[in-house]
Formats: C-alpha cells, structure tokens, sequence
C-alpha cells in the first residue's frame, strides 16, 4: 500500500477519532445534566452504541460523500489529504472555543475547497451538495418541531402524575440513549467509510466504490474510542447553557434526536447531530416555556453551522494550494 494512501487512511481516521471526541458531548451531556447517570456510565452507554452503529445501517451516507460532492476523476490522495486537514483544523478550532459545530458539514467544505481550487466551479455535483445544504437547513427545523410536539405530549400523557414519574424517564435514557448513539454511529462514521474507501480507489487498491468490511471495522473503532474521551467543553455548552435540563428534557431530547438522525441514515444524508441534539434541546425547553431557553447561547451555535463549511473550505483551499506549491 503506497505511504501517500496510509497518510490519508490515518487522516481520516484521526477525522473519526476527533468526530467522535467531538460528538460524544452530544449524546451523552443531557444525562449528565438531568443527574440521570454519571459521566463515565453515560460515556460508556454512547461508546457501546457508537461502535454497534457503522455495522447495522448500510453505507448509503458513505456512498453521498465519496460519490456525489464532486467528479470523481478530480480526486487525487492529495486533495483528499487537504480536504480532511481542514475539517480536522476546524474541528480543532471550535472545540477550542467549545461551540458544536458540525464535523459533517467541516468535511463536506473541506471537500469542496480543495476541488475548487484543483478543478474550478465545474467538477462540483450540485445535486449532491445541495443535498447536503438542505440538510442543513432543514434537520435543525424538524429536530425543533419534533422535540417541541413530542414535549408536549409527554406532558398530556403524564399530566397529574407523581414525582416518581422522573425515575422513569431516568431509566428510560439507558434505552433512548443508546439509540441516539447508534444513529450517531450509523451516520457519521460513514463519512470515514466513504472518504476512506475513495481513496482506496484512487489508489488502486479497489476497482470501484464497494466498502469493504475493514473499513467499516476501523471507522467504527475509531469513533468509538473518541467517544470514550469525551467532549467535555460541549458538554457543558449542550447540558447546562440552554437551559436547566431535567430528566424529561433529555429523555425527549434524545428520542428526538435519534429518530431525526437514523431517518437521515436510511436515505443517505449527511447530517449533523450537533445541530440535530441542539434544535431538538431547544424545542423541548421552548414546549414548557420559551422564555426558559437562552436564546443567545443558541445565536452562537447558529452562526458556528453557517459559517462551517466555509471556512472548512477556505482552510481545504489554502492546505491544497500550498501542497501544490510545495510540490511543484
């Protein structure tokens, strides 16, 4: 297997790893904040669910993003390496300033940053990234409306129902919990599958776009482990910054979620669960009461989604440019 292609397999695997570090706040910071478990339970009900995920769902998100953002004659081993750099660098950047943004959408404007400069406007598949922008727009909305309606009629069904009711939606998070890892699982780490298996076949060690079992194996060990490290400062931006979160919170949070996201997965998009958790948190605040939420911690998280895949992009453009220039 030639250097340039283990380079790449590394990258996309430390892509996975920081994905998965990332992201674990998303799934595991609501039980944490509703006291429902302790943080290492909680990580190890998301690591379980993160590992079990890759392996039950298909690969259609894996085939969006190694067959639908650009022409595939444009790829090179270099524009890959260039496009996971960026979105690992702004990966880096938001977790250092602790916003959740979306490793999804880092990768997709990694991706298109370093076509454009290699190939221009032209080699960019419209309908595969507009996909991936209506996604974008559209998850965080259902993940509001979803939450919202499912807040409300948890509180119809339980309505003159004893404190003891919040024990059962303590225990129920085990279960709704490991279903949103799961999701999680099923859809990001097919992003890894799909980069890693294009870039098998640029190298020549595949004849066309079949992802093997291996890969399907190392991505979901790779987001795995990142999961069991945690992401401590979304943690705290997801489970108490909103809002304070109490069992019922985070048991419709997370039902919401994984519901929004497996969807996703069974028709091949790329969506983000940092947007899909924070819009659906939001929607279960605002069903009890609007004014509880604070809506200037969600204007932050807003402006980190937009600007995302441009400036992932922008980071893909000047790696690959440089690269370029180094190497000629």
């Amino acid at each position: 297997m030639p250097i340039e292609l283990i380079i790449v397999i590394a990258l996309a695997l430390a892509f996975d790893f920081l994905n998965g570090m990332r992201d674990a706040s998303n799934i595991v910071a609501t039980m944490i904040s509703s006291r429902a478990f302790s943080p290492a339970t909680a990580l190890g009900i998301a690591t379980v669910g993160e590992f079990i995920g890759p392996f039950l769902f298909g690969v259609a998100v894996a085939r969006t993003i190694g067959e639908d953002i650009a022409a595939s004659e444009v790829f090179t081993l270099g524009l890959i390496a260039a496009a996971l750099i960026g979105a690992i660098l702004w990966n880096l950047i938001t977790w250092y300033f602790g916003l959740p943004g979306s490793s999804s959408h880092a990768l997709i404007g990694g991706m298109v940053g370093a076509v454009l400069v290699r190939a221009g406007l032209g080699a960019i598949r419209f309908a595969g990234v507009s996909k991936v922008v209506i996604a974008l727009v559209v998850s965080p909305v259902i993940g509001f409306v979803i939450g919202f309606l499912l807040t409300r009629l948890i509180y119809f069904l339980v309505r003159g129902a004893s404190p003891r009711i919040n024990g059962f939606f303590k225990r129920s998070q085990m279960v709704t919990a490991l279903v949103m890892a799961v999701s999680h699982g099923s859809n990001d780490s097919q992003k890894t599958m799909g980069v890693i298996t294009l870039s098998l076949v640029i190298g020549g060690v595949l004849p066309s776009f079949q992802v093997p079992t291996w890969v399907v194996a190392v991505s979901a060990a790779g987001i795995a482990i990142g999961t069991s490290l945690g992401g401590w400062r979304m943690i705290r931006t997801l489970g108490g910054k909103f809002y304070k979160i109490r069992p019922l919170h985070s048991f419709a949070t997370q039902l919401t979620s994984a519901s929004v996201i497996l969807a996703a997965s069974l028709f091949g998009v790329p969506v983000s669960i940092s947007q899909v958790v924070s819009s659906a948190i939001i929607g279960v605040g605002s069903a009890e009461r609007a004014s509880k939420v604070r809506w200037s911690v969600a204007e932050d998280i807003v402006t980190s989604w937009l600007i995302t895949i441009p400036a992932s992009g922008i980071i893909a453009a000047g790696v690959y440019w440089l690269m370029e220039s180094l190497g000629g």
